[in-house]
């Protein structure tokens, strides 16, 4: 089981806790606001009223032993690089960052974070994508250059099979699944021929996604 602590307890910082926990992880969460702790004591294996900007309190939660620390803090900047450099001084594994933007992003990873997210910056891009093109359903972001898109079959592929189609080759994306009435067909056959409804899940690359969104 991977341990993580999380500090800062705000709609990310708790979101992320929540989630790991979920997924059968061991979170142990941090802030110094007992308000924001007090609900986290029942959705995490540990919640704990502390001042992640001091070392030694840092020190007596045993934070070096976890695989992996959460630096969420919303509200202060000082406050967040104070945390990151004492959980880097601490000789934790692997810290992810939460940041307010590119400057902030830029001095925690000057600190030594192994990961820093800007939240809000990216699921705007998230979103941009998505609507960018009316018939795409839902876009997954992957890396930079990768995602994953649920988009209506064009109506050039209805009624051929993904055999006759061999968009691999043709566009260089994979079909992963087929969506249909509620149902699911997760790496249907070369044999499957698309039908009027089938919602495509396909992965690509930038280009190739966009060039499917325009088929």
């Amino acid at each position: 089981m991977k341990s993580y602590v999380v500090i800062g307890m705000g709609r990310f910082g708790a979101e992320v806790a929540k989630r790991l926990c979920e997924l059968g992880c061991e979170v142990l969460a941090v802030d110094k606001s007992s308000e924001l702790i007090q609900p986290m004591g029942e959705v995490v294996t540990q919640a704990v009223v502390a001042d992640a900007t001091d070392k030694e309190v840092l020190r007596a939660l045993g934070v070096k032993d976890f695989d992996c620390a959460v630096v969420a803090i919303g509200g202060s900047l000082s406050d967040s690089v104070l945390a990151t450099m004492n959980l880097k001084e601490l000789g934790v594994g692997h810290i992810v960052c939460k940041a307010h933007d590119a400057t902030h992003r830029q001095v925690l990873m000057k600190l030594g974070a192994d990961q820093v997210v800007i939240p809000e910056q990216e699921n705007a891009i998230r979103l941009a994508r998505s609507l960018s093109s009316f018939n795409v359903l839902d876009y997954i972001e992957l890396s930079e250059d990768y995602g994953i898109i649920d988009v209506p079959a064009p109506a050039q592929w209805v009624g051929r099979s993904l055999k006759e189609l061999n968009v691999r080759a043709q566009l260089g994306v994979n079909i992963l699944a087929v969506k249909q009435a509620g149902k699911i067909n997760v790496s249907p056959s070369a044999d499957y021929s698309i039908s009027q409804g089938d919602v495509m899940v396909v992965l690509g690359d930038t280009a190739a996604l966009k060039a499917v969104r325009s088929l």
